[in-house]
């Protein structure tokens, strides 16, 4: 019950009901697409918005262990690489946009508000567990300190999301570092490559931070106070007599 509970606390029920209503709006859609086409390549997005829920559901792990423990422990910091290992899973889903011009699609501008509707929802899943992961750090090491996490989640996301997309690597495969270390070794043995692989690493690490940034700065607007902004009912009768 601790951990169902644990995504309903006062700071977080509200982005939570907001992200299980978009997901559960994608997954409808997804499958009345799956019915409607018969094409189950639909499916890839019923799983990769999965994976984008993996990082928020370890992110808040980390912060409730981080919360109840004075000193940190295995568990705080193994929650925390488990975040880390799959944060870029929830911003991966802006790629899936390449299969949009790789073939021909009758459907076009239906797939794509299909898929711009999962990566939104993976891209606030993501930053909702970045900003879990900030709370921790800047509580125990400063603000200063928790911008520069943000800032290195950021790049580390766009490398992940390269190794994903180019390299056709995955979570999983961090199980298997032979595989991994001779992919690198292929990719970074290939100068031009290298080139173009450096401004997508660089654009998307700038994509990511400042998206954050700004969905950050919308937390800080003042909440709407809607006592103040509906007209008293003696105030509106009023008015009216003396019309």
């Amino acid at each position: 019950m601790k951990y169902l509970r644990m995504p309903f606390q006062r700071d977080t029920i509200a982005p939570m009901m907001a992200l299980l209503f978009a997901s559960a709006v994608s997954l409808a859609l997804i499958s009345l697409c799956i019915v409607w086409t018969k094409n189950f390549h639909y499916g890839l997005l019923i799983w990769n918005l999965f994976l984008a829920w993996l990082p928020l559901l370890f992110a808040l792990l980390a912060r409730d262990t981080f919360r109840s423990q004075p000193q940190p422990t295995w568990r705080g910091y193994g929650w925390a690489g488990l975040w880390l290992l799959f944060f870029p899973n929830s911003l991966y889903i802006f790629t899936d946009l390449i299969h949009l011009w790789m073939s021909f699609r009758l459907h076009f501008w239906i797939d794509l508000t299909l898929i711009l509707l999962c990566a939104l929802t993976g891209l606030v899943l993501g930053f909702v567990s970045l900003y879990l992961m900030q709370s921790v750090v800047a509580q125990r090491f400063g603000r200063v300190a928790s911008w520069l996490f943000v800032g290195l989640a950021a790049a580390l996301c766009s490398f992940g999301i390269y190794l994903g997309r180019f390299l056709r690597f995955n979570s999983w495969d961090v199980l298997r570092p032979g595989k991994i270390y001779h992919g690198l070794d292929v990719w970074m043995g290939s100068p031009m490559i290298n080139t173009t692989s450096a401004a997508f690493l660089v654009f998307f690490a700038l994509f990511v931070f400042i998206a954050y940034l700004m969905l950050y700065a919308l937390t800080r607007l003042p909440k709407i106070d809607f006592a103040l902004a509906a007209p008293e009912k003696g105030h509106a009768e009023s008015v009216r007599c003396h019309a």
